[in-house]
Parts: structure tokens; C-alpha cells; sequence
């Protein structure tokens, strides 16, 4: 490409941060280019510099005392380039939105939840285009059709709580595109999308972006969507480049031990690992020792752990003027399953499928309409919940969420002791002292006692779930989506933290998830779920290589990143 085509050229750009007295560099020294029509990916492990970049070239926080930011962005709008670092506050305000855009990671806290999602799209149009409102209502409309929103004339007038996440994110695609911006920044926009959502988001953004001759800076930590969406790749870690490249050729042959590291801690879709390498294995140089495993070979068909007929959880959809519920919507509907004892059981979908809620009704979180559920051969949909208090001891569940599902007031120590005192546990130490082994078993000091969950990363967060689960000693875990927000390399290491405490204590796992990758990696049977039931069900090799229902092979091709 010719200089020409620049759109953006980035010089030592250098991001240091306060703390207490000491500086500390987000971004050191980091330089790259981006071309007309190019599609740049930036790559790395949170914490690594990406978002606080993207930040800095949308002006989203300024120079301080504590906030130091030093080198160059020029960026190619007139004849003569503006440095995005150093222009007035007026230049920036008139080149965002316009000229330069970006797409936020959450459309739900990005979007203003008490105007609707037409109004704020509307909104940028009057304020950059210089029209009427009845015609930015007309071009918002124009847009939605454009990335593919169904009923655009509907959507106008919705609040961003009534759209789906996909839908959500295609609004902020619509708003970010309006005024046909030569400078495209999309952090992190498919990261909580299901695989088939996030592959027709990504080839939406890629037509648009293409047709405008948009520059885009994609970040993301998924190798996988880079390969397929990005022209050239840059890798950071800990705020440095490591590696830059065109994309098939740093894919395919990586130099730098991290990119080795990142491409490596990917569950492989090829092979059956016990072990997933990981980033740390090749930063300090050790060998590392892959070993295969054979899904399902030492599960005994014979060992019923838990088995459940004919589960039909509705919620009410429609209610008459007397409160009557006239209409249901199916959640979960007539669905049957068997867990062995010590086996892994995938149950995987998109979301609304019904996953997550049979997930909760098996454990008699949510209620049930119909159906039983079997533990040990005691129907625990027949019991009070007085009765069901033993059980909680042997069935636990690992949340999405680690921070939403920790006590923000309470430190982790605490919360995990909670669970032993709430079931009064005969221990033979102190509670602190089981606790503290607790926290060494999932790879935590003893120094996160005392810690509160504003202050682990979200690997460690999930981490202190995961002993909290194990603090009473279950027979039973369902794992509720619950490395869906990780890194692929932290992603990695609680998956094979998992599978060692499956080795060691013998657990039984219900493995949900909308990552076809992860559980083929962790399962040893798969259940596909669709529209509140069961489409198909068999072994890892029987779904992916002889997948008999057309939803199944459609899920399978969304996969990001064969490579």
C-alpha cells in the first residue's frame, strides 16, 4: 500500500498510569499503521494495553497527574494529518462520531437505557449531518435494514432492555457506521455473542467496513475471530509489541513465545487434550507435554448419577385482566437426560435455548412445571426445600459471572467459610486453615484471604467460585457458562484446573456452554439444545463428525478460527 492510503499512524505511544507512587506503563512504546479498507487486529490477554489504547485514540480520558501519555496518532482526514493525542478539545469533539467511531465491548452500558435505540442512532446524524429529525429518523431506519435488524421500523422505537445482545450490538454497529467514519474501532464486539451471531456480526462489519473503505482497529483476545476477520494482526503483551504480521502468516508460524502460547492454549478441535497447554509453559521455555485422552472410556453406563424424565420448565408469557396465565413460553420442554457418575456432560446451544434454565431446574433452582428429576434415585422435585438442604451439599453450581456472584462486601476467605457454616461442617482445622487449602488446591496464596473481589482479576475471581463450590465436598457441579468472559490463556487454565479436581475428588459435571470448542475439549458426551429441547445428543466425535439435525452443523461451521 502507498502512504496515500494511511489512515492512521501510530508513533511510540507510551500510556503510564499512578499508583500510590509508582508508574506503571499500559502501553509502552507501541507503533503501527492502518490502511484504507484494512482490517487491523489487536491481540492480547486483558491487561496486555489493548482497550486503554483504543481509549487513548478516542480521547476517552485525558493527561493527568496520575494519567501520562506521550508520542503520536496521526490520523489522515485532510491534507494535513491531526494528531488525535495532542488536538484541541473542539477537533476531537468534531471528529468523533463522525470521521472516527468506535464499538464498545457491552452494548448495554454503551447504550442510554432510557432513550430508545432509535432516538440515540437519530441523534448522531443530526448532530454531524446538519438534518432534520424526520430525516435522521429515515436514515436510522436505513441503517438497521443495512445490518440486518428485523422489523427496523419496530426497532426505532425499542428500548435497548427489549433487544437481544445481538440486536444491541447491531444498533451500536448502525451508530458507529451512520456517518461513514474513516477510523472504525471495535473493542471486544462479539465477545458475549453465541458462535452464530458473532460469525453473522463479523461478516456484516466486514461488508460494511469493506463497501466504505473503513479503517479498522478490531480488538479482541478470541485468535480465532482475528483469523478469520483480520488482514494483519499485532500482538501485545504487558503493553509491548511482540509480534506483527499479516495474519496467516503469524497464525500459521508464530515466532514470539507468547503468540506460540496464545495459538497454543486454544482447545483444538482435531484432538482430545487432558491437558491444555498454556501461556506460561512457553513464556519460560519448558517443554511442554501434550497427552490425548479418549472421551468417555472410563465412564460406567451402569452408574446413574442422576437422570431426569420428562423436565418442563415454562415461564408465563401472556396473562389474562384476572392475572390468569394464558400463554407460556417454553424455557425447557419435555426434556430427558441421564448423567453418569464421573462423567462430563456437555449441554451446548444458543442462548435462549434453554441451557442455562434446565441447568437450574435440575438442581431445583428453578421451579419446575413438569416432570421429575432423579439423584441417587430420590425425585428432587418432590422435595421441600427444607428437604432439598442435604442435597446442597452434594450439588453445586459454578456461575457465569464470578463477580456478580461474589459478596462485593464480603473478602473471599469469608465467603467461602460461609458456605462451610451454613451446612456446619465437622472439620478437623479452623475453618481459615481449610480455606487456605481450599484456595492452594485452585492455584490462589493464602494471601487472597482477606482479599475482596474488586481486587482479583476475573480468573481469579472464577478461581475462588470454583473452591467456594468445592468447600462442601460435592459429588455433583453444574458449570453455568463459566469461562465465557476469560482469556483463551486464563480460559485455559481453569479448564485444566477443573479437570485436575475432576481427577482428584471425582466429581460429575453438567459442562454448559455456547463454545462448541470448550466442550468438545472438556465433555464426554455432548446434548445440543434448541428452542427448549434436545435436537441431538452422542459423543464428541458422533456430533462434530456425523451431525445429524441441520442446527447442529450450522453451529458447527459458526466456529471461529479453523486454522
Amino acid at each position: 500500500m502507498i502512504s496515500s492510503d494511511i489512515i492512521l499512524e501510530v508513533k511510540d505511544l507510551s500510556i503510564r498510569f499512578k499508583h500510590g507512587d509508582e508508574w506503571k506503563y499500559a502501553v509502552n512504546s507501541l507503533s503501527f499503521t492502518l490502511f484504507k479498507g484494512e482490517t487491523l487486529g489487536l491481540v492480547g490477554e486483558s491487561g496486555s494495553g489493548k482497550s486503554v489504547t483504543s481509549m487513548a485514540l478516542m480521547r476517552l480520558f485525558e493527561r493527568s497527574k496520575n494519567i501520562e501519555i506521550s508520542g503520536q496518532a496521526l490520523f489522515y482526514v485532510k491534507t494535513e494529518p491531526i494528531d488525535l493525542l495532542s488536538c484541541s478539545d473542539l477537533e476531537i469533539e468534531k471528529l468523533r462520531g463522525d470521521r472516527i467511531s468506535m464499538i464498545f465491548q457491552e452494548p448495554m452500558t454503551a447504550l442510554n437505557p432510557v432513550k430508545t435505540c432509535g432516538s440515540q442512532v437519530a441523534e448522531v446524524l443530526v448532530k454531524h449531518l446538519k438534518i432534520q429529525k424526520e430525516e435522521a429518523k429515515e436514515l436510522s431506519i436505513d441503517l438497521f435494514k443495512k445490518v440486518e435488524l428485523s422489523n427496523p421500523d419496530k426497532i426505532f422505537d425499542r428500548f435497548p432492555y427489549e433487544l437481544s445482545g445481538g440486536q444491541k450490538q447491531r444498533v451500536m454497529i448502525a451508530m458507529a457506521m451512520s456517518c461513514n467514519p474513516s477510523f472504525l474501532i471495535a473493542d471486544e464486539p462479539t465477545t458475549a455473542l453465541d458462535v452464530t451471531v458473532q460469525k453473522r456480526i463479523l461478516e456484516l462489519l466486514s461488508n460494511l467496513q469493506k463497501n466504505t473503505e473503513t479503517g479498522l482497529l478490531f480488538i479482541t483476545h478470541d485468535l480465532g475471530v482475528v483469523s478469520d476477520i483480520a488482514d494483519r494482526v499485532l500482538v501485545l503483551y504487558k503493553g509491548k509489541l511482540v509480534e506483527e504480521g499479516i495474519t496467516s502468516v503469524v497464525f500459521n508460524d508464530p515466532q514470539h513465545p507468547y503468540t506460540k502460547g496464545l495459538l497454543a492454549c486454544r482447545p483444538p478441535l482435531d484432538r482430545y487434550l487432558e491437558h491444555l497447554p498454556t501461556v506460561e509453559e512457553f513464556l519460560s521455555g519448558n517443554e511442554v507435554n501434550i497427552k490425548e485422552r479418549i472421551p468417555g472410556s472410563k465412564i460406567n453406563k451402569e452408574e446413574v448419577l442422576l437422570r431426569a424424565d420428562g423436565i418442563n420448565t415454562w415461564f408465563a408469557a401472556k396473562k389474562n385482566f384476572w392475572g390468569k396465565t394464558t400463554d407460556y413460553f417454553k424455557a425447557v420442554n419435555d426434556v430427558s437426560l441421564i448423567v453418569y457418575k464421573g462423567e462430563t456432560l456437555g449441554l451446548v446451544g444458543e442462548s435462549g435455548c434453554g441451557k442455562t434454565t434446565l441447568g437450574r431446574t435440575l438442581l431445583g433452582l428453578a421451579q419446575a412445571k413438569s416432570g421429575q428429576v432423579f439423584y441417587n434415585d430420590e425425585d428432587l422435585l418432590l422435595k421441600s426445600r427444607k428437604e432439598l438442604i442435604p442435597y446442597r451439599k452434594k450439588i453445586q453450581i459454578i456461575f457465569q459471572d464470578p463477580f456478580s456472584s461474589l459478596n462485593p462486601r464480603m473478602r473471599v476467605g469469608k465467603a467461602i467459610e460461609e458456605v462451610m457454616k451454613v451446612h456446619s461442617l465437622k472439620l478437623s482445622n479452623s475453618y481459615k486453615t481449610e480455606v487456605a487449602e481450599l484456595l492452594k488446591k485452585v492455584g490462589l496464596d493464602e494471601e487472597y484471604y482477606n482479599r475482596y473481589p474488586h481486587e482479583l482479576s476475573g480468573g481469579q475471581r472464577q478461581r475462588v467460585c470454583i473452591a467456594r463450590a468445592l468447600a462442601v465436598n460435592p459429588e455433583f457441579i453444574v458449570c453455568d457458562e463459566s469461562v465465557s468472559a476469560l482469556d483463551v490463556s486464563v480460559q485455559a487454565q481453569v479448564l485444566n484446573l477443573l479437570n485436575d479436581l475432576k481427577k482428584e475428588f471425582g466429581f460429575t459435571f453438567v459442562f454448559i456452554s455456547h463454545d462448541l470448542s470448550v466442550v468438545k475439549h472438556m465433555s464426554d458426551r455432548i446434548i445440543v439444545m434448541n428452542a427448549g429441547e434436545i435436537v441431538e445428543q452422542g459423543s464428541p466425535d458422533d456430533i462434530f463428525k456425523n451431525a445429524k439435525s441441520p442446527y447442529t452443523q450450522k453451529f458447527i461451521d459458526s466456529i471461529p478460527g479453523k486454522i
